[in-house]
């Protein structure tokens, strides 16, 4: 299937850039615009956003959308918080978003590392904004708490795909009923933390289906979506079902805010982070 023109976006070389790079190499840390050759990488950093994959590179699940490598990974760095901070403190980083791998290996899912990773960018950048892009944790409530606890700005949980589609792209181990508990245990746990999820489109999901799964977080009291187009990292990742046009996004963004959804992002290159820190700023002034 050829890609379609409104895909085609390259990344352009930069001074900045490089220094950037070359800065995260010094600290040893790993950031998921990077590890997915993200077209929006230089939007992001330049307003002083980044997105940081904590926990190791190596996931314990396999989720046949995802090129991140699986298996048996290392234990957690207990360096890293402090080597995030000190990154965070020198690029001078206004909204850090979080993410990691799944760690099922780990008692607590890696809730505990997660808290101490928010704790340690909050000391070191005073008014830092941070946003958490947790695993599902298996559901364990404590996990979630520990996570909450530590204060972070916005929590998210990727749903990913519609209901039908989950055995098919996500590991075994995830869930759509799971994943939509989750976000309401975070609901539950701090009403006034703002929730985010996603879907990605194009996996051969039906509307109907994306309409009930978008509903499905709305009733978990989600109060972000985003909706991206999937594109498939590796040859051995699930095939591109389609490639949906860029009005179609714009439709899907209209109809999720008439459910309800504070804010809406939706276009085929939108992810998760994508504008994270305008999108909190402007929630932040409705809100006050």
């Amino acid at each position: 299937m050829v890609k379609p023109d409104w895909l085609r976006v390259e990344v352009e070389p930069s001074p900045a850039l490089g220094r950037i790079r070359a800065l995260l190499e010094e600290h040893r840390l790993s950031t998921v615009c990077q590890e997915a050759r993200c077209p929006n990488l230089p939007t992001c950093w330049g307003k002083g956003t980044a997105t940081f994959m904590i926990l190791g590179e190596i996931c314990t699940r396999a989720c046949r959308f995802c090129a991140v490598k699986h298996g048996k990974p290392l234990p957690p760095d207990p360096e890293e918080p402090e080597r995030l901070a000190s990154a965070a403190k020198a690029l001078g980083l206004r909204y850090v978003v979080l993410t990691s791998v799944d760690r099922d290996d780990l008692p607590d899912g890696g809730a505990s590392h997660f808290a101490s990773c928010i704790r340690a960018l909050k000391e070191a950048v005073p008014g830092l904004r941070v946003e958490a892009l947790i695993p599902d944790f298996s559901g364990d409530k404590r996990a979630l708490e520990t996570v909450v606890e530590a204060g972070p700005d916005v929590v998210g949980h990727n749903l990913e795909t519609v209901r039908r589609l989950t055995p098919t792209v996500r590991d075994r181990r995830a869930g759509y009923e799971l994943s939509l508990s989750v976000l309401r245990i975070l609901k539950e746990l701090s009403p006034r933390i703002f929730t985010k999820s996603s879907l990605l489109l194009g996996l051969g999901e039906r509307e109907e289906e994306v309409e009930e799964a978008l509903w499905d977080l709305r009733e978990a009291g989600v109060d972000i979506v985003v909706l991206g187009q999937y594109l498939r990292p590796t040859p051995r990742e699930l095939p591109v079902a389609c490639y949906v046009p860029p009005e179609e996004f714009e439709s899907w963004r209209r109809r999720a805010l008439a459910m309800g959804f504070r804010a809406v992002l939706s276009g085929p290159l939108v992810r998760t982070s994508f504008r994270a820190s305008e999108v909190y700023e402007k929630l932040l002034c409705a809100s006050s």
